[in-house]
């Protein structure tokens, strides 16, 4: 056998498929025993079934019987029960079942009737496929010991699930019996219905042997007086019994069926093939598509990725409904290629390993592929951009801009001050000036892939943890360059000639020192050198400082050490004023400027920020898109990129305190 392709499914893959063949139901002697079938349910040959593109051969030696118990139902329904087998076996290339009709339901009462009065039932037996092979076109293969030319598919490995009566067979080298044997004869009185002489039903297999059914009645015979046949008395009975036939028919059908009461009545339908047609188009049709594929939701499939990428539970359940969560726990463990395989919906793919570029193309050429692996990369994405510290947002004004040229930010200064209106009621203008500041947004990004030797590989949760960790990357872009900025003092933003810069020893955050400080932050002034009228709201620490920060903003009573002869106040006068902010980045020896005893007090950032992050469009978090792979990468390429722009902006209200620093080129160096 060669230029074959097999895709084994997973042990929790539920694909199933269902072949049919005719039975033969062998009614009950009398009332107390149970009605039996027996069937050939598969003789090893080419099948034609429905949801496959081309026929099916099962392997007899891959299929397995796991009981043999099995449940019988009527159209695959589960609430439509028959009975069970008693027998299921494989034996000189055939798979033979037999059992009882045991569920007392309308629907097991109506296979046994209608069986037994001739109707050629048919099964459909379903079984999970664990393991197919796809044989193409010009490859043969040989199974249960013959030979088949392809394309075809080979069922290597299956288990026999159900048996259902149905009414059209796959299989057409299937043969069936039907038998009605009495022990004795019925007891009860002859119903009409019976009274009528059995159909010649040319449904019947010419080699089923029938048991001899009751004897026609004779029709009686109206004498004359004389004794001779009166004809005319002859036409009436012909013309009565003809009557009660069309009658009956009428009866059976109910108005319910009309096409087959005129059917019936035109071609001289006896009462009984009436009511196995009115049987047969009563009951529910048999479902259309006798394969069943996992559900194609995109949902699903997304949360099989993220729970491979070890997503937390609480994150997915707050994320999804409980039947998509139980859908993609089914799915656990499946890898790349059958995970892409499976979205695609395709059953006829290449194997990858044989022809990757092939395998590529037909699963990225469906609409439904390129567009969940993306959205699992979003959600990887942002994942990941939020595990990163983001202590930045409280400290900074989150803004806009709608392209990448610099922009202009103004901040309105000047003198509002009312002024007492003289005697001739005159109103003065107030003095309007501006202040400028500039902001600009770059993008920021990095190119991922889905490489052939991931999917060789086959590890989906290795796939889905690269757009995280690109994520965690962006977050780590923008606050590198939040931090950097603010830690590089760029253009001598926190200095004394701005007056918002302090060091020395009495700047050691405590009560005094904070004081101290809150003081400078209230005595800043416009430029017309009146008061600015704004008090602070953060208090920005390295992670040093933050236990000391939090007890400073949280303790009502002080512990502080006295100076000799000097009383220090028992109570916190600082107690919740203001809002303790850390960053790990303000004391990491790889930013310059960085310090563990520097700390900062700021004003809210959307009143005047000290520091502005821009992002384009408004945008904040990364974006992931799929792009063509390049020549010379084989596999799919996607792209992570942020858009963002950070920028100083107002210098007045920072206030930098620092313990014994001074400055140095623009550098924050620590006196030893």
């Amino acid at each position: 056998m060669k230029n074959s392709s097999q895709r084994p499914a997973s042990s929790g893959q539920q694909t199933h498929f269902r072949f049919e063949c005719p039975i033969s139901i062998e009614a009950a002697g009398d009332n107390k025993e149970v009605p039996h079938f027996s069937m050939v349910a598969y003789t090893g040959g080419m099948m034609k079934i429905a949801g496959f593109m081309h026929p099916v051969v099962v392997d007899l030696e891959g299929i397995s019987i796991d009981r043999q118990n099995i449940p019988i139902r009527l159209d695959h329904n589960p609430k439509q029960g028959v009975g069970h087998t008693d027998r299921v076996v494989i034996e000189n290339g055939q798979i033979l079942a037999d059992g009882l009709i045991s569920r007392d339901t309308s629907w097991a009462r109506d296979v046994a009737k209608s069986g037994s009065r001739g109707f050629p039932w048919q099964a459909s037996i379903g079984a999970d496929i664990l393991a197919a092979e796809f044989i193409p076109n010009g490859s043969t293969v040989t199974v249960n010991g013959r030979s088949f030319d392809g394309p075809l598919y080979v069922i290597r490995q299956s288990i026999l699930k159900e048996i259902s009566f149905v009414d059209n067979g796959a299989d057409t080298q299937t043969t069936a019996t039907v038998a009605a044997h009495q022990a004795e004869p019925a007891k009860q009185p002859v119903t009409p219905l019976s009274e009528k002489e059995p159909p010649m039903d040319e449904t019947k297999d010419k080699h089923t042997p029938e048991t001899p059914a009751d004897p026609p009645q004779t029709p009686q015979k109206i004498e004359a007086a004389s004794g001779v046949d009166d004809p005319v008395l002859q036409m009436r009975q012909r013309v009565a019994d003809e009557t009660r036939r069309i009658q009956a028919i009428r009866t059976v059908c109910d108005g319910k069926h009309t096409d087959i009461e005129a059917k019936a009545i035109v071609e001289g339908w006896d009462t009984t093939r009436c009511e196995l047609e009115v049987l047969r188009a009563s009951r529910p049709a048999a479902p259309a598509a006798h394969v069943r594929h996992q559900s194609g939701d995109p949902k699903v499939f997304e949360a099989v990725a993220l729970m491979a990428a070890g997503v937390a539970d609480a994150r997915m359940q707050a994320s999804y409904d409980a039947p998509t969560l139980e859908a993609a726990d089914r799915l656990r463990g499946i890898g790349i290629q059958e995970y892409c395989e499976r979205i695609s919906g395709a059953s006829h793919f290449p194997r990858f390993r044989r022809d990757a570029s092939g395998w590529l193309q037909a699963a990225f050429s469906t609409a439904s592929l390129p567009g969940i692996l993306s959205n699992v990369a979003n959600k990887m994405l942002l994942e990941g951009y939020n595990y990163i510290e983001d202590a930045w947002r409280r400290v900074c004004k989150i803004a806009s801009v709608n392209d990448f040229k610099e922009h202009t930010r103004y901040r309105m200064t000047g003198s509002f001050t009312f002024e007492k209106v003289g005697a001739d009621g005159e109103l003065k203008h107030g003095k309007l000036d501006e202040m400028k500041f500039g902001q600009k947004a770059d993008t920021h990004g990095i190119m991922f892939a889905l490489t052939r030797q991931m999917i060789i590989n086959d590890d989906l949760g290795a796939f889905a943890d690269i757009p995280r960790s690109i994520g965690m990357g962006a977050a780590e872009a923008i606050a590198d360059a939040v931090w950097g900025l603010l830690l590089s003092n760029p253009n001598d933003f926190f200095s004394l000639a701005h007056k918002n810069y302090k060091d020395g020893a009495d700047t050691v955050l405590s009560v005094d020192g904070l004081t101290l400080a809150e003081i400078l932050f209230s005595e800043q002034t416009k430029p017309n050198g009146r008061p600015l009228g704004i008090t602070p709201s953060l208090l920005l620490v390295p992670t040093a400082l933050k236990v000391a920060a939090q007890l400073l903003m949280t303790s009502v009573l002080l512990n502080e050490t006295t100076t000799a002869n000097k009383g220090k106040p028992a109570n916190n006068p600082h107690v919740g004023k203001l809002e303790v902010v850390s960053s790990a980045y303000l004391s990491n020896p790889s930013f310059a400027g960085a310090s563990s005893k520097a700390w900062y007090l700021l004003a809210d950032p959307n009143r005047i920020p000290a520091i502005e992050v821009a992002f384009l469009n408004g945008v904040d978090r990364p974006t992931v898109e799929k792009t063509d792979a390049d020549f010379n990468t084989l596999g799919i390429q996607f792209r992570g990129y942020i858009d963002f722009g950070v920028r100083e902006q107002d210098s007045c209200l920072p206030q930098l305190q620092k313990r014994k620093f001074r400055w140095f080129k623009r550098k924050i160096e620590e006196v030893k």
